[in-house]
């Protein structure tokens, strides 16, 4: 049985498809930034590349809303091969201009790395906008490492080779088993803003964030904290001695002039 709302849903879907093939080209697509703080100096030392839809009729769209569309239709790569030429390009010119070198993440899709084109497309982005490949972060969902790994672990262990930083995201919340990171040359580890969360009221969340950063330590893999929100939270990561930290408690995504702009109050107040 197909309701009414079942079918606006449907069409609003298809309608979103559509629009999406016109958005690369009609500029609709735009990056916000969120930094990445070290813990211990509190200094920007990254900046975290993320999507957002200008439509011209529904406005702003979140990612999480047209993301899947893209999966589903296979515009995901021509929109992660933008994103990731977007913003190699903007990390060079934030440098350039004399901002202090950081490193860009862009999150990947599971196609991307699937697509064979890939490797030469980001060895492509580096070469033309002159960014060394250690100032770049690709970034996989845990849930992504886990399938097909040895074809994904083979990807992303040529992209570590070329210098390039890997990180898994959502960390955590897979239930997997551990054994993977064996396979998967990781060199940052974000925690799942949900274990981030439960800090302060949740003990069991306080223990599995501590354990994580505990295992990333032992393993020499930087670790990030995601979603950090509020005061407790970040003490709670500071003594735990976790490396960087990302999320509303410091900034939320930001336009791209609007992020200068909180760069520069911060430099000029260091």
């Amino acid at each position: 049985l197909c309701s009414p709302q079942i079918k606006d849903k449907v069409l609003e879907t298809m309608r979103l498809n559509n629009d999406l093939y016109r958005a690369l080209e009609g500029h609709e697509l735009e990056l916000y930034y969120q930094p990445q703080i070290s813990s211990a100096t509190g200094e920007i030392v990254g900046m975290e590349a993320l999507i957002r839809w200008n439509h011209r009729e529904y406005g702003l769209i979140p990612p999480a809303r047209f993301i899947p569309i893209a999966e589903q239709s296979g515009l995901i790569l021509p929109i992660g091969e933008w994103i990731l030429s977007s913003a190699c390009a903007q990390n060079k010119a934030w440098q350039d201009a004399g901002y202090p070198p950081v490193r860009i993440a862009v999150n990947l899709s599971i196609k991307q790395l699937r697509n064979p084109n890939f490797i030469k497309q980001v060895e492509g982005a580096l070469n033309k906008t002159g960014l060394e490949p250690r100032y770049l972060e690709l970034e996989i969902m845990e849930s992504c490492a886990l399938k097909d790994t040895d074809d994904i672990a083979q990807a992303l262990t040529a992209l570590k080779e070329m210098g390039i930083q890997i990180a898994i995201d959502d960390f955590g919340i897979a239930f997997s088993p551990l054994a993977y990171l064996k396979m998967v040359p990781a060199d940052i580890i974000k925690i799942d803003q949900t274990f981030i969360q439960g800090i302060k009221t949740s003990r069991i969340d306080e223990a599995i964030t501590r354990s994580i950063i505990s295992l990333a330590k032992s393993m020499d893999i930087n670790v990030i904290a995601e979603g950090v929100e509020t005061v407790h939270q970040h003490d709670f990561l500071v003594r735990e001695l976790c490396d960087e930290m990302q999320g509303f408690y410091y900034s939320k995504p930001m336009p791209l002039k609007t992020m200068e702009k909180v760069w520069q109050e911060k430099i000029r107040g260091s």
